[in-house]
């Protein structure tokens, strides 16, 4: 394995979480009678560049071929989308001769308020059945990875594009050269590119390794993405922190030679955040599986204690998050009976590995348990709010990250 930045051979483990299959392969009930692949869950740190990463053991295609996330689903993802939006037409003063771009654009969820507002737009999104779903919307949508070779055919056909926007992309992308160099070949001379990805500061401080899944073949810290921008002539300008999945970042970024945007001191600040955290050293990643070890002991424990006094357990939330920390942990049905998602493509599926059942939030909330197990920690606050009522009755919520609770 070599590092995918810089070339290195030279890594470090963060965390080795076993043997675990593809974290969104929801499976049929007719699957259930047959195997799963499982493949390593290994996650290292490149000591030379610091990018830490997973080995790409199938194509992309394999795994967003038919994808189960639907980004529509979360109310509050949609509304972070919208004041996106909202902030970047006025930043960069995009009108009905502007061109907007979306890189993996879902379904549609974020392009639509563009839509909206009568700017010009297009996705681009490899997975055919979440791409239709976007078309039927009435947004322009292109089938396919990106990267340079698409970037110069759409450049070609549509012209270059004033605003470049990924959401929580560039971790799920092996060839993240070829991936950048995409930004460089359809971004208008003059034109920006925003890029959000979780933070790797966070995952670490706040003990977040369920975020680690094979979709995910990298975890990102500015000091690494300004190494990847500036080898393909990008500068990045501004940064913010935002609170979306855990604790991420939005990088904006222009072309080199442009001088139109000033660089803030938001950059300089967020590397010397990193600095200060070691995340250019060793010594940052060492421990962070030891206390993951402690958090599977202490989560087993309550679990098994709450089950040994015949009490219920139901999951809230079946993302890839909580497969990977069901998978390492070794919960299965036994433990947590149920798992709720608002997704109908996952509702009458089951979990892969744990096999666990999905059922529908309000299937939840018609029999409720003594305890909701909340996978889906980043969305806790709209969870907790949807279980208001039951929570009133009696009914306790369980929470793992970034550390174990009962609420």
């Amino acid at each position: 394995m070599n590092c995918r930045l810089c070339d290195s051979s030279n890594f470090e483990t963060l965390i080795d979480l076993g043997m675990s299959p593809f974290a969104n392969s929801y499976l049929t009930e007719e699957q259930l009678e047959e195997g799963e692949t499982f493949y390593p869950l290994h996650a290292k740190v490149c000591i030379n560049c610091f990018l830490v990463q997973l080995p790409a053991y199938v194509k992309p295609a394999s795994i967003f071929d038919e994808y189960a996330y639907f980004s529509s689903y979360s109310t509050s993802w949609l509304q972070h989308c919208k004041a996106y939006c909202e902030k970047v037409k006025a930043k960069f003063e995009l009108h009905k001769n502007s061109f907007v771009v979306e890189v993996a654009s879902n379904d549609g969820y974020l392009l639509k308020n563009f839509l909206e507002s009568e700017i010009p737009c297009m996705g681009i999104e490899p997975a055919e059945n979440v791409a239709n779903n976007a078309i039927m919307k009435g947004i322009p949508t292109e089938i396919g990875f990106f990267g340079a070779s698409l970037a110069d055919k759409i450049r070609s056909t549509h012209g270059a594009a004033d605003l470049l926007v990924s959401k929580n992309v560039l971790a799920h992308v092996p060839d993240i050269h070829d991936f950048v160099e995409g930004y460089k070949i359809l971004l208008k001379d003059k034109g920006v590119v925003t890029v959000e990805f979780p933070h790797l500061l966070e995952l670490i401080s706040n003990n977040q390794f369920d975020t680690i899944y094979h979709e995910h073949f990298s975890y990102l810290s500015l000091g690494v993405v300004k190494q990847l921008f500036d080898a393909h002539n990008l500068k990045i300008f501004e940064v913010e922190t935002l609170n979306t999945h855990g604790g991420s970042l939005r990088v904006y970024a222009s072309h080199q030679e442009f001088t139109g945007f000033r660089k803030t001191d938001s950059v300089k600040q967020v590397l010397q955040k990193e600095e200060e955290q070691n995340l250019y050293n060793q010594r940052a990643y060492r421990e962070f599986q030891l206390r993951i070890l402690a958090m599977r002991q202490k989560l087993m424990s309550l679990l098994t204690s709450i089950k040994s006094e015949g009490k219920s357990i139901i999951g809230y939330g079946a993302a890839a998050k909580g497969n990977t920390l069901l998978n390492y942990f070794g919960i299965r049905s036994d433990l947590v009976s149920f798992v709720a998602d608002k997704s109908e493509a996952k509702q009458g599926k089951f979990l892969p590995g744990s096999r666990i059942p999905i059922i529908s939030p309000e299937q939840l909330l018609e029999n409720p348990p003594d305890f909701v197990f909340v996978l889906a920690w980043n969305l806790k606050e709209e969870i907790l709010e949807e279980l208001t009522e039951i929570r009133n009755e009696g009914t306790k919520i369980i929470l793992a990250v970034p550390e174990v609770r009962v609420i």
